[in-house]
């Protein structure tokens, strides 16, 4: 069995200010508290000998590639993101940002923001700008309705509000 995959698709390099804000300080932890604290028990178990057969020698240095991967997988995304100018957005149309009331054609209403694929948390209904309903919803006003292919089958929502702040 290959370990090949297809390379991902990029995705949308969009982040809200809240989002690039907490992922900036993702990157400050993890480089200023987080990794010396790593690096300081590592050098520790190091000097314990035998290093083939020291379980807290191997454990930190998979947690110090874990998290050196994770600061430079930020450190390269951080530069790339970028925070759009909500001025110029009409409030009166779902776009980046936005947090939006669906109705489905079951009844059944739900509330989503869309942000960066950076911020996606399911919990909240944030959703990716990159995702089917979200790309579906962009620029529809109140009341509009309109038609998705979901992982469940084609899907119809109607357009209940609009708003960007919380």
């Amino acid at each position: 069995m290959s370990r090949w995959r297809p390379p991902s698709e990029a995705s949308t390099a969009l982040i809200t200010q809240d989002g690039r804000e907490r992922l900036r300080a993702e990157l400050q932890e993890l480089w200023q508290v987080r990794r010396p604290e790593v690096v300081k028990a590592l050098s520790a178990a190091a000097a314990e000998g035998d290093r083939s057969e020291n379980a807290e020698y191997i454990y930190r240095k998979k947690q110090l590639g874990e998290i050196d991967r994770r600061v430079r997988y930020l450190s390269k995304r951080l530069e790339v993101l970028k925070v759009p100018e909500q001025d110029k957005t009409p409030r009166d149309r779902i776009f980046f940002s936005a947090w939006f009331e669906l109705e489905h054609e079951d009844g059944d209403i739900r509330r989503y923001r869309i942000v960066g694929p950076d911020e996606i948390d399911a919990r909240r209904n944030w959703i990716s700008i990159d995702s089917p309903l979200a790309r579906a919803a962009l620029n529809k006003a109140v009341e509009m309705d309109f038609e998705v292919e979901l992982p469940t089958g084609m899907s119809s929502f109607v357009v209940i509000s609009i708003q960007y702040e919380e």
